[in-house]
């Protein structure tokens, strides 16, 4: 079988054990398959006149050779905190308010792609297959194109994709997406998002030929399709099944609280987390007899710190919690706690084996494998219940959690008091077919369905 190739904007350590994000999760358990090779930034920020005379840095890990590159501060601040997070990301997350668009950024998004490829092409053998993946790297394989590279690339989007309108407001985004023909085949997480983009490839056809569209009129037959990421089921459920799960879920007992609702995110505006407190307050105010029995934990990570937008999160969720532990909160009983740091994924797996629900609210997400995860760490005897967005795009599959409006704080509200209340029987039955759905659309269908398709072997 011919050898893999993974690119990603970061590189993670294959033989590390379980990761922390889901691309490293998945991409990790793809190379441990065969004798691949995973390249990307090594995290690394080098001074600006050091980035050309810093090359390729190889290393071995188990069966994975790890290619890793620095960047320079110019390309980060333009490249990666620039143009894929200023504007990539609000963008493909419906946020155009947020959009910051800046020329410099542009060109070291251009410069950065230019240089990982050539970085790349270098290392690429006849009969590799290469796999692409996310917003920071849409351009690479026109780059390799250029460089005389031929061998079969695939692409698959992390993060959602949105309507033609919304792509149309990013300059330049017909040479940016145009890019993407560069690839046999281009995946999304949902039909939705796969519609969008040829939707937009068919409004922005203008038949003026090759010029206007270089890769796509250069003849390569692009497949574009949906390929839903999943998770390794068993392994999690591995997890939340230790002796070291179960003492920390008898930690979590204190007083007279029996609902524990739980929420993992990044801290991040795409997750809806001030919507979600705001809905949470809502609740308490619905459902006084549901007070001191309830508490939300709310594990948010820090991310993109340098980003002024995830500054005011943090300072607006700090505000909330104290709001609401303020006004509703007693002696013996705290209903918000916020936690604003990493936490182990063997914990989280404890956490969710022990919160009566799992409240997953995104008000725009591309897959979100917190759903899955939460489903798959529950005791079937007596399982907690998902509370999902509407706008996660594991909402797609996950029809029998509670499906919901974010933007909604009543319709949450709601939600959670059914979830806090549903006999055991309905929670049974939920999270069995919940469970059946998580086990069919794992991370192994994924990948398998994916690089099939990449390497010509897919119907």
């Amino acid at each position: 079988m011919s050898r893999l190739v993974i690119v990603s904007n970061r590189v993670a350590d294959p033989s590390a054990g379980p990761q922390s994000g889901g691309l490293a999760v998945a991409v990790g358990a793809a190379l441990q398959d065969g004798n691949g090779l995973w390249f990307g930034w090594s995290g690394e920020i080098v001074e600006n006149d050091a980035t050309d005379r810093s090359g390729v840095n190889l290393e071995r890990s188990g069966n994975v050779t790890v290619a890793t590159v620095p960047l320079s501060k110019r390309d980060y601040e333009n490249y990666y905190l620039g143009y894929a997070n200023r504007v990539l990301w609000p963008v493909f997350h419906y946020r155009l308010d947020l959009a910051e668009f800046d020329n410099a950024a542009l060109s070291g998004y251009k410069a950065v792609n230019q240089r990982f490829a050539k970085s790349i092409a270098a290392l690429i053998d006849p009969d590799d297959v290469v796999w692409i993946h996310d917003y920071h790297l849409i351009p690479l394989a026109a780059e390799l194109r250029k460089l005389g590279v031929d061998n079969r690339i695939g692409f698959f989007l992390h993060i959602p994709f949105p309507p033609p309108e919304m792509v149309s407001a990013v300059p330049e985004h017909d040479w940016l997406f145009d890019t993407l023909f560069a690839y046999d085949v281009v995946g999304f997480q949902t039909e939705q998002d796969a519609a969008n983009f040829r939707r937009y490839a068919a409004e922005t056809d203008d038949g003026a030929g090759p010029v206007t569209h270089p890769f796509r009129n250069s003849g390569r037959m692009t497949d574009i399709r949906s390929f839903p990421i999943g998770i390794d089921v068993d392994s999690f459920i591995e997890m939340a099944e230790t002796t070291d799960a179960t003492n920390r879920i008898a930690r979590l007992v204190r007083g007279d609280v029996t609902n524990h609702v739980i929420g993992v995110e990044r801290l991040d505006y795409s997750k809806g987390l001030p919507d979600r407190f705001r809905a949470f307050r809502r609740f308490l105010e619905m459902y006084p007899e549901e007070r001191k029995k309830t508490v939300l934990m709310q594990i948010a990570p820090p991310t993109r710190g340098e980003l002024a937008a995830y500054t005011e999160i943090r300072t607006e969720l700090e505000q909330l919690s104290g709001s609401i532990n303020g006004a509703f909160g007693d002696f013996d009983w705290t209903p918000v706690r916020y936690i604003h740091r990493s936490v182990p994924r063997e914990t989280l797996a404890a956490l969710f084996r022990g919160s009566k629900v799992g409240l997953v609210t995104p008000l725009r997400d591309g897959m979100n494998l917190v759903a899955k995860e939460y489903v798959a760490a529950q005791v079937p005897d007596d399982p907690g219940v998902l509370i999902l967005s509407q706008f996660a795009g594991a909402a797609a599959d996950l029809e029998e959690a509670l499906i919901v409006n974010p933007y909604d704080a009543d319709e949450v509200a709601q939600a959670l008091s059914k979830a806090v209340t549903m006999d055991l029987g309905e929670r049974r039955d939920r999270h069995q077919k919940l469970l059946t759905r998580v086990r069919k659309n794992d991370i192994v269908k994924w990948r398998t369905d994916f690089l099939n398709c990449l390497r010509g072997e897919a119907a």
